[in-house]
C-alpha cells in the first residue's frame, strides 16, 4: 500500500468520524491535513476500544496492542492507518510518546478511574486531549516549541473540559463520573440516577455544579487560546475551527445548563460550518 492511499483512508475516517475537528482539519493546506488526519484516526481507534462492548480484559489488552503497534511503526504490514501515521511523523517530527498519555488516559476509563480533586482530573485531561494538542502542535508548527507546548496542552484541557459537562448525563448511565469528588461535595450532589434514569440531585444543585464547571472550562479557553497568534494563517484557522466549535457549544451550556441534564448538547452542522468560516477570515472563538 502506497502513503496516499493510506492518508486516503484517514481522511475518509476523519471526514466520517470527526464530527467537530473535521470542519478545522479540512482548512489546512493538504500535507498537513493529511497528517492531522492520520493523527485523529489513530486516536480515534485508541478512543474506541476504550468506548467499545468488549470485556475490560479485552480492552486493555488491545489498547496495549496499540501501544506496541505505535512504537514500531515500521511493521505496519498493510494497516493503512499505522503507514500513513509513521509517514507523518517522519515529515512533521510527531511527539510519538503522546499516544502513549493517550492510551494511559483510556485505561483510565476502561479501569472506572475516579477524580477526588481538579488536579487528578487536569492530570487525565492532559493525557486525553493535551497530548492531541501537543500532536497537532507538531503539525502546525511553531518557533517556540517550550512556550507553545504548555499552551496547547491548555487548549486541549479546555476542549476535555467541555467534553466533560456535554456528556455528564451519558457518562452517568455508563457508570463513569469525571467530575471531581471535592466538586460534588461542594455542590450536595452525588450524580446518582433514579430508577428514570434521571439525576437524583436537586435540580438547583446540580446547575450551580455546572456553571462552576462551565466557568473553570472558560479559564482554560482563556489559557489555551493564546496559541492562534503563533501560528500560520491556515494553522491557526484551523485551531480556531476546532476550538471555536468547542467553545460556542461550552457558551450554550453555560446559558442553559438544564438541557445538560437531560441529555448530550450539540451544534448543527450550519453552526459548526459558520464558525469554520469565521476562523477561515481571521475570526476569534
Amino acid at each position: 500500500m502506497k502513503a496516499k492511499q493510506a492518508y486516503d483512508e484517514c481522511e475518509r475516517i476523519t471526514r466520517q468520524q470527526a464530527r467537530n475537528f473535521s470542519y478545522g482539519i479540512r482548512l489546512l493546506p493538504t500535507p498537513k491535513r493529511r497528517a492531522l488526519s492520520a493523527v485523529y484516526a489513530f486516536a480515534r481507534r485508541i478512543d474506541d476500544i476504550g468506548d467499545g462492548d468488549l470485556a475490560r480484559e479485552v480492552k486493555l489488552e488491545r489498547l496495549e496492542n496499540s501501544r506496541k503497534q505505535l512504537h514500531a511503526l515500521d511493521q505496519h504490514d498493510g494497516d493503512p492507518v499505522l503507514l500513513a501515521l509513521g509517514d507523518a511523523a517522519q515529515r512533521f517530527g510527531l511527539p510519538l510518546g503522546a499516544f502513549d498519555e493517550l492510551i494511559d488516559g483510556c485505561r483510565a476509563d476502561v479501569l472506572g478511574t475516579g477524580y477526588e480533586t481538579f488536579a487528578d482530573l487536569h492530570h487525565y485531561c492532559r493525557c486525553v486531549a493535551g497530548s492531541i494538542g501537543r500532536l497537532s502542535l507538531a503539525v502546525f508548527k511553531t518557533a517556540d516549541w517550550a512556550r507553545d507546548e504548555r499552551v496547547a496542552d491548555d487548549l486541549g484541557v479546555a476542549l476535555q473540559l467541555t467534553n466533560i459537562l456535554r456528556d455528564v448525563l451519558e457518562d452517568a448511565v455508563s457508570g463513569r463520573v469525571y467530575l471531581p469528588a471535592e466538586d460534588l461535595r461542594r455542590f450536595g450532589c452525588t450524580l446518582r440516577l433514579d430508577g428514570r434514569g434521571h439525576f437524583a440531585d436537586g435540580e438547583d444543585e446540580l446547575v450551580a455544579l455546572l456553571q462552576f464547571q462551565a466557568a473553570r472550562a472558560e479559564e482554560w479557553y482563556a489559557r489555551g487560546l493564546r496559541l492562534l497568534p503563533s501560528l500560520d494563517r491556515r494553522s491557526a484557522a484551523c485551531c480556531a475551527a476546532m476550538a471555536g466549535i468547542y467553545h460556542r457549544l461550552l457558551h450554550r451550556m453555560a446559558l442553559r445548563p438544564r438541557l445538560v441534564l437531560r441529555g448530550r448538547t450539540s451544534l448543527p452542522d450550519w453552526e459548526k460550518a459558520f464558525v469554520a468560516a469565521r476562523a477561515l477570515t481571521g475570526g476569534v472563538p
